[in-house]
């Protein structure tokens, strides 16, 4: 499968009007799925004091972003939304999620949003995604959850990627204004500058294959198995 060559630049990557709504649902912060529980590591750098005000957050964010995000969750919604065989898909991006509280998270979400999406925007690809999920062939990811009502709804895959991408890091932005705490401001200060940084993850996640994914830094990996034994916790994980 050829995913390369996809970008930006690309006219067919543009959002059609009828897939605006659909995918707006899906990237609200209100979208019941979880998401306000868990900070995939980063209270752990909270507690360490590496993260501590608008600046170094800004900077893990950045990090995650490139270190996780592109690698896993990312690559899995263009790879979803491109046609990957879901079973294989699914095996990998379970089996790739070493903290066990990231491959918890991961599944909880993606059930939840299987959920929301079979009852408020229902389509064939999740459809069968279900169906594979409550015959046990499949886990549930949120992440493939995501590109398949994105596709079944006339989103292109690049538009996918990037909402998805932008969506997460403002979910773990709300988490890091009650967890640092940052002010609201500085939450969008933050968003802001992450925006050029979301157009280069989706452009390199367009060159990367399945063969990719899990290709996550053991830093990041070691912080989240570490949240699993922290003394207090604000998060799940």
């Amino acid at each position: 499968m050829d995913t390369a060559g996809i970008g930006a630049e690309d006219p067919s990557s543009a959002l059609p009007g009828e897939a605006l709504l659909p995918v707006l649902q899906l990237c609200d912060s209100a979208l019941p799925t979880g998401a306000f529980a868990h900070t995939f590591g980063l209270e752990t750098y909270l507690h360490r004091g590496t993260v501590h005000d608008e600046a170094t957050f800004g900077a893990w964010l950045s990090r995650f972003l490139d270190a996780q995000l592109v690698p896993a969750d990312g690559l899995a919604v263009r790879l979803a939304a491109s046609g990957c065989p879901l079973v294989e898909l699914d095996a990998v991006l379970y089996a790739q999620a070493l903290p066990a509280q990231v491959r918890r998270a991961g599944v909880t979400m993606g059930r939840r949003l299987l959920e929301i999406g079979s009852l408020a925007m229902p389509g064939p690809r999740l459809a069968a995604y279900a169906d594979l999920v409550d015959a046990g062939r499949c886990h549930g990811h949120q992440a493939i959850a995501f590109g398949l009502i994105g596709v079944d709804h006339g989103a292109p895959a690049d538009a996918l990627v990037r909402a998805f991408l932008f969506s997460t890091l403002t979910a773990l932005t709300q988490n890091a204004v009650r967890g640092v705490p940052l002010g609201q401001n500085a939450g969008q200060r933050v968003l802001a500058r992450m925006r050029p940084d979301v157009d280069a993850a989706a452009r390199r996640i367009a060159t990367l294959t399945l063969d990719d994914l899990g290709a996550v830094p053991p830093g990041l990996e070691i912080a989240q198995m570490q949240h699993e034994t922290q003394r207090a916790r604000m998060f799940m994980s």
